[in-house]
């Protein structure tokens, strides 16, 4: 069976989604404007509405009630590279970026080209990452983009990797038009400020009749590492008044550790919340609002203790699980839905979906999946069906601290399992239905051995659909 038939094979959409009505919104070609816009290392786990009592973000929890959020979205290659390639081409990272500061293949298109193609012109701005650039170079913020790897924007400000939230440079342009300077402030304030200017000045455009409907992807670091909040949102947390999930282990070293980076990375998140209610006050104020699909997401999660672990690259559901959450117009069909859907979005599907958002069809070079329908119901179409499973993996290791060191692959499934193997070893067994924290490994208990082999044979199959090679176990 190919993939194809394997995630058409699932259940159709739950009943309790909700569809809403959406009036028709007169735009440039009949075409909706897109925003991504997303953090990096911000788990799906940190938000309000997911019920973390750490977590402040209105924002966010809003966006969830009148968009879609989908409680299955994934990073199934947790670390920032190859999940940015991804993003950026709809393939899988052993066709696209392999590791940590491994470059964009020379050549290979991003969503930028269809959408150029079509009409719309394209803005990314924020942390690139993609550039090639090599620890051996020196300071990353430093390092200036080959104008020929920026993924053929039309506007691109950006910067290959930074790690210093008060002291940013970006840069862009080239030649006589080269440009390079440091952020005038705090780093998500500051790239905010930005993309804010560009939507004023596509708004102009589009109200003056000679303006093109817009694509902007704006990537800012935090919450990730160091864990540094402007002062008024840092004084809000105390690591002593840090709730932990359960798989947070009582060993003192570990939750002092937890306790004081989480104080800070909730301060990060409440920033970023903050930064993206003014993204929507500028799409409401530039009379945007009702023709924009605004996406929010992010690259990876964040450990933050929990099993025992800090910051990402492991399989455990604070490491790949992300929020993604779709919201805004949907000005072309009929109608929208909205709610919480249980839909495994993976990197890859990323690209296709947008696309899909502005009622494109994607190129047959993108291997993930267009799952619009469970944001748009299109006139006469039956509902979608949900994928079965998501594919996961590490290609290159990065080999850093708080990381596996070992190439694995695996996955989770819909209905509540996942498993991950190294090289012919099988490594880990959840029931999340019954285990959500991940306290119980099953992969070398026999009782669970049937279990083990259906899953096998699935991740098997996701190796050869994707035209991965990895040694997967036979038992």
């Amino acid at each position: 069976m190919n993939r194809r038939s394997f995630l058409h094979s699932s259940a159709a959409l739950p009943a309790a989604a909700a569809v809403m009505q959406s009036p028709s919104i007169s735009q440039p070609g009949g075409k909706p404007n897109v925003i991504w816009f997303f953090g990096d290392q911000h788990r799906a786990q940190a938000l309000g509405c997911n019920s973390d009592a750490n977590a402040r973000t209105p924002t966010i929890d809003n966006l969830s009630s009148t968009g879609v959020q989908f409680t299955g979205a994934v990073s199934g290659f947790p670390l920032c590279c190859p999940f940015r390639g991804s993003l950026l081409t709809g393939r899988y990272p052993h066709h696209a970026v392999v590791g940590h500061q491994y470059p964009l293949p020379e050549g290979m298109p991003t969503i930028a080209q269809p959408l150029k193609e079509a009409g719309y012109h394209t803005a990314y701005i924020g942390k690139w990452h993609l550039g090639g650039f090599q620890e051996s170079q020196g300071r990353a913020a430093h390092f200036i983009t080959d104008p020929n790897k920026r993924g053929g924007f039309d506007h691109w400000v950006g910067y290959e990797n930074n790690n210093s939230q008060y002291d940013c440079w970006v840069h862009g342009g080239a030649g006589k038009d080269a440009f390079h300077y440091r952020l005038p402030g705090y780093e998500t304030d500051c790239l905010t400020d930005l993309l804010i200017q560009y939507v004023k000045q596509q708004a102009a455009a589009q109200r003056s009749g000679t303006g093109q409907p817009f694509f902007a992807a704006c990537s800012v670091q935090p919450p990730h590492d160091p864990y540094v909040a402007p002062p008024e949102y840092r004084q809000r947390w105390s690591a002593g008044n840090i709730q932990f999930r359960p798989n947070v282990p009582l060993a003192p070293s570990i939750r002092e550790r937890a306790a004081l980076e989480m104080a800070g990375y909730y301060a990060m998140v409440e920033n970023l919340d903050h930064n993206l209610n003014r993204v929507m006050q500028a799409l409401q104020a530039e009379g945007l609002a009702f023709n924009t699909h605004l996406m929010f997401f992010s690259d990876h999660g964040d450990m933050l203790g929990s099993q025992g672990q800090f910051r990402k690259m492991t399989p455990h559901e604070e490491s790949i699980r992300v929020p993604f959450v779709i919201s805004g117009a949907t000005p072309t069909y009929e109608g929208h839905m909205t709610g919480r859907m249980p839909v495994l979005i993976n990197a890859p599907d990323i690209a296709p979906t947008t696309l899909g958002l502005c009622g494109l069809k994607q190129p047959s070079w993108m291997e993930g999946r267009d799952l619009s329908a469970f944001r748009l119901r299109r006139p006469g179409t039956p509902p979608p069906e949900l994928p079965d499973s998501a594919y996961l993996q590490t290609v290159v290791p990065t080999g850093h601290g708080d990381s596996v060191n070992k190439p694995y692959r695996g996955l989770v499934t819909r209905d509540g399992w996942k498993y991950a193997c190294f090289d012919n070893m099988s490594w880990l067994l959840f029931n999340l239905n019954e285990d959500p924290y991940e306290q119980a490994n099953l992969a070398h208990n026999n009782r669970y051995r049937a279990e083990r082999q259906r899953l096998i044979q699935r991740l098997r199959q996701w190796v050869a659909d994707t035209g991965d090679k990895f040694n997967i176990p036979t038992d």
